[in-house]
């Protein structure tokens, strides 16, 4: 089904693992646009619950664009960042249901992009993220100069992005780019605790989360509070939310349909 990403849709939860070892998964355009279609199915899925990103080995989680692909060596950056690379981080970005990165190795360029695009960065120690554009002469993208200053701060963020310098992981959980960070030993279990929480967890209202939080980062309080009202109108009408409410009332833990 997939080229360059291996895929599995079981449980109620899709994980998705970049399969490119022999450029450290690079990104070419194959491969961004399965990552985009891979999100679509698990949109689609309504069984579907949480979403894991990840990818094979554990060197590297991404090392960025593919220079020497075929679609880069034409310099045509505004198609290929319009028609590749911006559809994927927005269908990360936009989709109702927690996307979890596991970030086993080294993400740098677009591939750091690509993980902080994610709800939930938990990553091994051994692993480190740089914005390393600058040291081709270029600035950060798929969403890096966004996503970046709102989880860091301007200023770091900027240091970061002209200097292009690797951060390792335990750093980044300290300054706010990643959620945990854990020895390589631990990280398959740690990042499974995670899956299975959301996976029971209440997906509509998870969902309604990830989409008002994206949209607080360019509106107002009047804005907010009434995409509150709305999204909180409309999760009091799903079926978890009445489970939830009769377990509280009843002392039992909460059997979550995701519906």
């Amino acid at each position: 089904m997939f080229q360059y990403l291996k895929f599995q849709n079981h449980g109620g939860i899709v994980r998705i693992s970049l399969n490119r070892p022999e450029v450290f998964h690079a990104l070419n355009k194959v491969l961004i646009a399965e990552i985009t279609q891979a999100i679509g199915l698990a949109q689609a899925d309504e069984q579907v619950r949480v979403v894991l990103l990840t990818a094979e080995g554990d060197t590297a989680f991404c090392s960025g664009a593919d220079l020497k692909d075929a679609f880069l060596s034409k310099l045509n950056v505004d198609h290929t960042l319009r028609d590749y690379y911006n559809p994927m981080i927005m269908a990360i970005r936009n989709i109702p249901k927690p996307v979890v990165c596991r970030l086993n190795g080294l993400a740098v360029g677009a591939g750091a992009s690509l993980a902080l695009s994610c709800d939930l960065v938990i990553a091994s120690e051994q692993a480190y993220l740089s914005q390393m554009f600058v040291q081709i002469g270029l600035m950060p993208d798929a969403g890096a100069s966004f996503i970046l200053p709102r989880l860091v701060g301007a200023a770091r963020a900027f240091e970061l992005a002209s200097t292009g310098r690797k951060v390792p992981a335990s750093e980044a959980q300290q300054m706010g780019m990643i959620a945990q960070c854990v020895s390589a030993e631990l990280l398959d279990s740690t990042v499974e605790r995670q899956l299975q929480y959301y996976l029971h967890a209440p997906t509509q209202a998870i969902g309604a989360m990830k989409l008002v939080m994206n949209q607080s980062l360019s509106s107002d309080l009047p804005q907010m509070l009434d995409l509150e009202r709305h999204y909180q109108q409309k999760l009091s009408e799903t079926a978890d939310f009445k489970e939830g409410l009769n377990s509280f009332l009843q002392k039992k833990k909460p059997d979550y349909q995701g519906k």
